[in-house]
């Protein structure tokens, strides 16, 4: 009797310590890859662990009986804004998505477009995949500019931006994808049911506002490593909230007004803001100027939540009713990355090290152990923001 009681409080200790070991892995993961570890390491701190170093717990990984780790998934979906016309990237872009990570986790595909899709997009992008995909019509009051917006001030903005070179600067259908990435994705009837996102690309207008740029452009995106590990596991289990590959500067042409905006809601909602806010990620000089950093938008996966929330929420109608949107050119990717920012805890924001991506002009690749862990085939020296704070800044 007494040696089974010995067993048992033996393996009773081996739990226990397994437990120990499991959750410190889990939390060392988590902080080393916060926003707040990974502009202590750019800084040359020597008081966090360089995010590629920290190892994806193994519990995470995909196993080959199994449809995601542990057999367990999170309450996500995959979203892509797009048209009838973008189908050939759309299809150039999900089957890389599927190839790398989603056959692996089978997660469903929301698609959203302002006009009806037609039956050939619907039936070449659900060939691509076996896990269940969707198709919803935008709202035309969250996607069409409000009738409140002076059309005279509009247009004239929109004229001097062109006259400037600014990007997207003469496109209403740019600033209608902006305005509801910003504000309106997130309340779809067809996201309802989800907690998580991964939005993969947005791609409304292109064509149109393509002669803007300076390069190409390609509506296709390019995934370089394989993804073995479910990211949404990650987030819902450190209790992130954002995660992201890319961070550049926004175009001061585009947001001259927009700083200025948040500084006056946060006088007005102080109590809605964080306290243990990234600020320092959006300002240089304690919240009295912008630096202009942003998280690339083009990649994100999030927490629905997150927008959903009173915080944001209000945080939305504030800008919106300054016309921002459309007598400037604020982009989602700001706003969002503003939000982030300052309602969310710092440690709550995720750097991806290890999700080699590209959306054209701009990659992300993986670096250190993560490189090889993840198969990938970009050139690591070629990697946007390499020397740069945050994995890179300049304009979107």
């Amino acid at each position: 009797m007494m040696t089974n009681m010995r067993y048992l409080f033996l393996a009773l200790a081996i739990i226990i310590s397994l437990h120990y070991i499991l959750s410190f892995s889990h939390e060392a993961y988590g902080r080393a890859t916060s926003i707040s570890n990974i502009k202590d390491h750019i800084t040359g701190s020597q008081n966090r662990i360089p995010p590629y170093k920290i190892p994806i717990p193994e519990e995470y990984y995909a196993h080959p009986d199994a449809g995601s780790s542990q057999g367990r998934k999170a309450n996500a979906a995959i979203v892509m804004l797009a048209r009838n016309g973008d189908l050939n990237g759309v299809i150039s872009s999900m089957k890389q998505m599927e190839d790398r990570v989603n056959k692996k986790f089978h997660y469903p595909y929301v698609f959203l477009n302002d006009e009806p899709f037609s039956d050939d997009f619907k039936t070449r992008v659900s060939e691509i995949t076996d896990s269940k995909v969707q198709f919803g019509l935008i709202p035309n009051d969250h996607w069409n500019q409000p009738a409140w917006v002076n059309e005279t001030k509009a247009t004239e903005s929109r004229n001097d931006m062109v006259k400037n070179n600014v990007i997207y600067g003469g496109s209403v259908p740019y600033r209608n994808m902006c305005r509801f990435n910003s504000g309106f994705f997130y309340q779809h009837e067809l996201l309802k049911p989800y907690k998580y996102y991964w939005s993969m690309y947005s791609n409304i207008d292109m064509v149109h506002a393509c002669i803007y740029l300076s390069f190409p452009h390609r509506p296709d995106i390019k995934f370089f490593c394989d993804l073995d590990y479910d990211p949404f596991l990650i987030m819902q289990d450190q209790n992130k909230v954002y995660g992201f590959t890319v961070s550049l500067y926004e175009y001061e042409a585009t947001i001259p007004t927009l700083w200025n905006a948040v500084k006056s809601f946060i006088e007005k909602y102080p109590n809605l803001v964080s306290p243990d806010n990234a600020m320092a990620f959006l300002s240089d000089d304690g919240g009295e100027t912008y630096n202009r950093c942003h998280f690339w938008s083009n990649f994100e996966i999030g927490d629905l939540d997150l927008w959903r929330g009173e915080a944001y929420s209000k945080f939305f109608e504030h800008l919106d009713e300054q016309g921002g949107f459309y007598y400037e050119r604020w982009g989602d990717a700001p706003v969002h990355s503003i939000g982030a920012a300052l309602f969310a805890k710092k440690e709550q924001i995720h750097f991806f090290n290890d999700i080699g991506y590209r959306h054209e002009p701009f990659q992300h690749c993986p670096q250190g152990d993560a490189h090889k862990k993840g198969k990938c085939w970009c050139d690591s020296a070629q990697n946007f923001g390499r020397h740069l704070p945050y994995n890179g800044k300049t304009g979107r």
